[in-house]
């Protein structure tokens, strides 16, 4: 149904409430499904009518849509069926239980075993759950804000418990307005025309002689204004005039879209959410009063839907995973999606830039490399892991003959310069500067401290307030505003001017580009408080609309694009954080906890489509998007400013916040603290690594495997590139210039590769056995790091749980302790489908939910999504041929599975519609290997044709392939496994062959670093980043397991089979699959040939693999390891 003519059931619901048609209107809101009347669903559950409560909620969801939709259900029908035990009827219970209640059974035995025996109790309460169960009125009342809770999480619900803000007897007021019109038509207007039907369009008769026209006058649609003038807009007469040019532009936008349409910003977040319209933007100047006469709720009514974070089935779960138990009054049923711990709120890093941060951005992919600019014109980049200033640069103009005459006489008159706003283009590799004098300033960035001038732009006259980055037409572009009132559009490439958008009053405060459905637009707001839309056409603003505060105002969209805020704050110091309603142009609500009088203009962001924050009373002061209470406030231990910039990092585990002291503090919560860990647990000075390739080329030794870049020799220049590039490890390699050679050359002469041969060198643990399983052909471990889930080739799932105890405070996986090899009380095993499958021709794959609730998984048959909790198979689909043979989920919705299939096709399916949504066609053999980039937006593949390929996930298409190349004198086996995982910066995956371990650039699709091992040497059977991506466990068929340095592929350690394998064990018992603890970097599991499953650590008193090596600068050799029997081929470092 189109938004239009959703709007006009709107109107006829007001029309037939107003008319007290109450039963039609109920009707009409179940049969539509666009407004859930809240008020009318508490009447009928207050008054126990169970039936028209089910009937009435069935027009909005159904029991099995999602978790929330089954508790909702459950709930109505636990208490009718203890309202029939408390008034002992039994027959009405026993008809509640099998007619209502058995549906649950199949998702939770237990739950319904429990229910079922509450028959046999003379009262109810005797169960100790219930024992607090009052009278049937209290029950209700306790239920049903238990119900409006989960009503109000559930995404199925969203924009449907708000009924929009409307004025009274709108149809009347159309009709009216239609009728005149047709009256201004008529050829011989009559002054006092009888309207009788509305069914043919009005026309008045031929008349003796000509009469001026007359508004027209019935009865039944009210009272008309006199001839002569029109009525205001905030009237109800029957022909208002229309709407101002700006509403008519916005409504004409909305409704036809231009011609030619705009491409989507690539890294936009997919949400399941979205509203029916969701190009709807801001229509109307502010919020509408409410109308008393008017029963629905209004823009700011205390039913206003929640609006969580559009999430995949691994958090909603749409479809019925882990039921909640059975719960009673005084029991919670609300979810926490969130805990105080999950902000960023512990004081990591304290650094000092020498002048006041104005303005501050991280990375989009380097979590912890940030952007900042400051009061005297500084630019800083920061990686704050190590807390080194990687590179400073202050202002100065780049091409002094292109200066304007405006330029340079304010420059003449006052050279201080300052930085308005810093920011990083999408993909990190430009960021942009905006100066308060006329310029921006765009640097290209080529990692670590590489950054080099791009462009430099005489932008606006006076000072440039903001700066931001766009893709209309697919064309990443730069958008300014500035004191001049403008806001221009310049190529990104070039520095041409592609648009220049005039219509302000004021000076242009702040810009917020954006898009939805392909329409690209531009907010902007001026000093003067005024709010307005561009598109990109020169055709003037959308909209015109006041923001609170009525002065500086900056605006900002959710991660995900789903939710519009704004701050600001007014001369008089009062502030304003609010959230927009697109589809009415109305403040949503407004958040509280400001102090009156804020002491500067407050800055504040968003994160995780969660949280907002802003700093003001020298604190940061945190909200929950739903709730407009304060949340919680942090003074990060005190020296902030009185209003202090802040900045997230995209994963919002970090925040910059500035200080009174000329520097800032980085903020971090758990994961944040453990991702700046990673930089000081670093043995070695990595400032030598970028050195040594910037020095000497990696040279292949004949006899042992050697790093190298594709087989090729880099030029200096293309070697450093190489290093640096790598996002997340060389963050770290922040200074270049080589230091210290005597104590490099120390090193050098020390290190030595750790071999480790004896089962006392090292911790590792062989976990009970099924005496089922066949050998293991997939494993994982949990998302919570606390168990071991393994595929054996005969299709039946193991999964290993650790317990917590005083060993074992955490919980967590460890070689240390001996877990459970766990199954449900019914000792149902999780067993995929076989149905006509040859085992030895099957591809065992699986996937595990975010959330580690179910396993998707396939064994050569169907695909089986299975309960962790209960083992039990919920569903199954994709029957073969073609059979799956990889699965992936898509990293922003759950929904969204990506199938690598044994034909080379990669299907793209839907869960929740049970539907293939798109079939992918590049490779020429099976799929083997499937990894999404969260920040990239594309999707890699890889398959037994040794071949990778790059896919848009936007619109599936393909960007780019390559072939992956097979070192000369190796043949690998004609359906040899290519595997593909990224690399925790997300633009670097790591390709795993049976002849080579090779690290990839995605966006150009380069090798940038690669191992080979030697000729006679086992081939590779499995290799995996570190969960930090430090390091890069791999294994071999001839049951060795080698541990690299990830940055440079070089070998650490070596563990050798008799360190972990018994002293009895075949020679046919070897790794095939490996596994890296979540968050344990030294610790990884592999599964054997045999069945068996190891967990292997470094000694405590170790604490890691081995060391890495140290770089070759040419002032010192590499001591070689003596070789041990039955090598890999990565025995020693090259020779020099």
């Amino acid at each position: 149904m189109s938004s239009l003519s959703r709007e006009l059931v709107f109107l006829i619901l007001q029309f037939l409430d107003e008319e007290k048609f109450k039963e039609t209107v109920h009707k009409l809101e179940q049969e539509s499904g666009f407004f859930f009347n809240m008020k009318y669903f508490e009447d009928a559950v207050h008054n126990g009518e169970w039936d028209e409560v089910e009937k009435y909620l069935s027009g909005f969801t159904k029991v099995d849509d999602n978790r929330y939709s089954m508790k909702i259900f459950f709930e109505i029908r636990k208490q009718k069926y203890l309202e029939a035990l408390d008034k002992h009827d039994r027959a009405k219970a026993v008809e509640i239980l099998v007619k209502d209640l058995k549906v649950f059974a199949s998702f939770n035995e237990e739950l319904f075993k429990e229910i079922t025996q509450l028959l046999t109790l003379d009262n109810f309460r005797e169960n100790e759950q219930l024992s607090k169960y009052g009278d049937t009125k209290s029950a209700r009342t306790i239920m049903l804000v238990e119900l409006k809770k989960l009503i109000e999480a559930n995404p199925l619900f969203r924009d449907k418990l708000q009924f929009p803000s409307l004025k009274t007897s709108r149809l009347r007021t159309l009709i009216n307005q239609s009728l005149n019109w047709q009256h201004q038509l008529c050829k011989n207007p009559r002054p006092n025309p009888d309207i009788k039907t509305l069914f043919v369009d009005h026309s008045c008769g031929q008349p003796n002689g000509a009469r001026a026209p007359s508004p027209v006058n019935n009865p039944l649609l009210g009272s008309m204004p006199k001839a002569g003038g029109f009525p205001p807009l905030t009237a109800h007469g029957p022909f208002q005039p229309t709407p101002a040019p700006v509403a008519t532009q916005l409504a004409s936008w909305m409704s036809n879209p231009p011609a030619v349409t705009h491409a989507a910003v690539p890294g936009a977040a997919i949400g399941l959410g979205a509203p029916a319209n969701s190009t709807a933007l801001l229509k109307h100047p502010r919020t509408p009063p409410n109308n008393p006469a008017n029963d629905y709720h209004s823009a700011d009514s205390d039913h206003v839907s929640k609006r969580t974070r559009p999430i995949g089935i691994s958090d909603e779960v749409s479809l019925p995973v882990n039921i909640l138990p059975v719960s009673y009054p005084g029991q919670s049923h609300g979810q926490s999606l969130y805990t105080l711990d999950d902000l960023p709120k512990n004081v990591a890093r304290a650094l000092s830039q020498g002048s006041t941060a104005m303005s501050m951005d991280f990375h989009p992919t380097q979590q912890t490399i940030l952007l900042v600019g400051t009061n005297v014109g500084d630019v800083a980049l920061w990686e704050v892991g190590t807390r080194k200033k990687l590179v400073q640069k202050a202002f100065e103009l780049w091409d002094q003959g292109t200066v304007s005459m405006p330029l340079q006489a304010a420059l003449s008159k006052e050279p201080g310069v300052s930085v308005s706003r810093v920011i990083w283009s999408p993909d990190g590799s430009l960021f942009g500067v905006a100066y308060s004098r006329h310029i921006v300033h765009v640097y290209s960035y080529h990692g670590v401290d590489d950054i080099r001038q791009h462009l430099e732009i005489d932008a606006h006259v006076g000072g440039v307030n903001d700066i931001a980055f766009c893709h209309p037409n697919k064309q990443l572009c730069v958008v300014t505003c500035g004191d001049d009132k403008t806001i221009k559009v310049w190529d990104a490439t070039t520095g041409a001017k592609q648009y220049c958008f005039e219509g302000h009053e004021a000076p242009v405060y702040s810009v917020c580009p954006h898009y939805k459905e392909n329409i690209q637009f531009i907010f902007s707001t001026a000093v003067d408080g005024k709010i307005k839309a561009w598109l990109y056409d020169n055709m003037g603003s959308r909209v015109d609309y006041d923001a609170p505060g009525h002065w500086c105002t900056t605006m900002a969209y959710s991660a995900d694009g789903s939710r519009l805020f704004s701050c600001g704050t007014s001369k008089e110091g009062e502030s304003f954080i609010v959230e927009w309603n697109e589809s009415e142009g109305a403040v949503k609500r407004t958040y509280q906890g400001f102090r009156k009088r804020s002491l500067g203009v407050i800055q504040f962001d968003t994160t995780r489509n969660r949280f907002l924050a802003a700093g003001d009373e020298y604190l940061v002061k945190f909200w929950d998007m739903d709730n407009v209470n304060l949340l919680t406030t942090t003074d990060a231990e005190g020296g902030l400013q009185a209003s202090p910039r802040i900045r997230f990092n995209k994963e919002g585990t970090l925040l910059a916040v500035s200080t009174s002291d000329n520097g800032f503090k980085i903020l971090a919560n758990a994961d944040g603290l453990r991702l700046l860990h990673t930089f000081e647990n670093r043995s070695f000075d990595a400032s030598r690594v970028a050195s040594e390739a910037m020095v000497k080329p990696p040279v292949m030794n004949a006899i042992i495997g050697a790093p190298s870049a594709g087989g090729t020799v880099p030029t200096p220049v293309d070697r450093a590139a190489t290093v640096v590039s790598m996002n997340g490890d060389a963050r770290s390699l922040v200074d270049v210039k080589p230091r210290v050679v005597d104590e490099s050359m120390d090193k050098s002469k020390i290190w030595k590769l750790t071999e480790i041969n004896e089962p006392l060198q090292c911790r590792s643990l062989r976990l009970p056995e099924n005496l089922r399983s066949s050998k293991i052909s997939r494993l994982m471990y949990t998302n919570s790091g606390i168990a071991l889930l393994a595929l054996a080739s005969n299709a039946i799932h193991l999964l290993w749980k650790w317990q917590r105890s005083d060993r074992n405070t955490s919980g967590k996986a460890t070689a240390s302790i001996l877990p459970q090899l766990w199954q449900p009380p019914s000792g149902m095993m999780m067993t995929n489908d076989v149905t006509d499958v040859n085992p030895e021709e099957a591809v065992p794959c699986f996937a595990l939910s975010k959330n580690d609730s179910y396993v998707m998984s396939a064994s050569g048959g169907k695909v089986s999504l299975f309960n962790m909790m209960t083992f039990k198979t919920m569903t199954t689909f994709m029957p073969p041929p073609p059979a799956a043979t990889f699965l992936a989920f898509h990293p922003q919705d759950n929904n969204i599975i990506a199938i690598g299939m044994d034909d080379s096709t990669i299907q793209i399916y839907n869960v929740r519609v049970d539907e293939v949504k798109s079939k992918l066609k590049g490779h020429s053999k099976r799929i083997t290997g499937l990894a999404f980039s969260n920040s990239l937006n594309v999707l890699v593949s890889s398959g037994a044709d040794a071949q990778l390929c790059v896919w848009s996930t936007d619109g599936w298409e393909k960007q780019k392939s390559r072939t992956l190349q097979v070192p000369a004198g190796r043949t690998p086996s004609a359906l040899s496994d290519t595997r593909v995982q990224f690399h925790h910066d997300q633009t670097h995956f790591l390709v795993v062959h049976e002849t080579q371990i090779a690290i990839y650039e995605t966006t150009k699709l380069e090798c940038v670093k690669q191992w080979v091992p030697r000729e006679s040497s086992a081939p590779i059977s499995n290799a995996t980043f570190s969960c930090d991506s430090q390091l890069v466990y791999a294994s071999f068929l001839d049951s060795a397991i080698c541990v690299f340095s990830a940055t440079n592929l070089r070998l650490r350690c070596r563990i050798n089979p008799a360190a972990y394998l018994p002293a009895n064990a075949s020679s046919n018992v070897y790794p095939l699959v490996i596994a890296a603890h979540p968050s344990e970097p030294n610790q990884f599991a592999v599964g054997l040939t045999d069945g068996g499953v190891h967990v292997l650590e470094p000694l405590e008193s170790e604490a890691k693999w081995g060391s890495p090596p140290p770089p070759e600068n040419g002032s010192a050799t590499s001591i070689s390891a003596a070789p041990a029997s039955g090598a890999t081929g990565a025995t020693d470092q090259p020779q020099r």
